[in-house]
């Protein structure tokens, strides 16, 4: 019955790195269809985010089961509770890459971001990707100081955030209202992004430790 229980462990688990795979292919490609205009790459983004949905679900069903048919204790029952809400962050990130080709998508053919934006949100992008990577790699193998990187790479985000609306905020703005929304939005999901994969990190935190951060949600 232990060996049954460590297999299926297992496989969620598994679920939770293609999950989080999934997410960073996700925004990478949103991102590339937001900065270069990339229909193909936007659609390829909305259409896959059911994928990500379905991992989603996956974890869900083989938690509860294994909820109902092993009532697992301790740091089992701690693995359990872990999984779930690290696929809830993941299911949100997806939606969020999902959210930047949407955006891409609706001013398309032109760019949905000016030439002067670019470079900050190549940034952000960047900064995402990242987590993204360390987000798979904590699940795929467990390490507390490298879940605990995450919180340095987001406060580095939030500083990109607050330069866009900097730019956003000037005098000299000159696209106009409806450009300066879409731009705050996709600031809006970059940073989110980051945010929920700071969620994750501590969730993996708690699963090694067993001390749940204050700021976990």
């Amino acid at each position: 019955m232990r060996d049954e229980f460590r297999a299926d462990l297992q496989i969620v688990s598994q679920l939770l790195v293609d999950m989080a795979e999934g997410v960073r292919a996700a925004m990478r490609q949103a991102t590339r269809g937001l900065l270069t205009a990339d229909r193909e790459a936007s659609e390829a983004v909305i259409a896959r985010d059911a994928e990500i949905d379905d991992l989603y679900r996956h974890v869900e069903e083989r938690v509860c089961d294994l909820l109902a048919r092993q009532a697992p204790v301790a740091s089992d029952l701690r693995a359990m509770i872990t999984a779930l809400h690290v696929a809830a962050d993941l299911e949100r990130m997806g939606d969020l890459a999902d959210h930047v080709a949407k955006t891409a998508l609706r001013r398309h053919p032109s760019p949905a971001v000016p030439a002067e934006l670019r470079p900050v949100f190549t940034d952000m992008a960047a900064i995402a990707d990242r987590m993204a990577e360390k987000i798979g790699s904590v699940l795929a193998k467990p390490d507390a100081a490298l879940a605990a990187e995450l919180d340095g790479d987001d406060d580095a985000m939030d500083d990109l955030h607050k330069s866009l609306f900097g730019v956003l905020l000037g005098d000299d703005w000159p696209y106009g209202v409806e450009t300066a929304i879409d731009a705050t939005l996709l600031g809006r999901f970059y940073e989110r992004f980051a945010d929920h994969a700071v969620n994750a990190g501590e969730h993996v935190v708690y699963l090694i430790t067993g001390e749940n951060s204050p700021t976990a949600s």
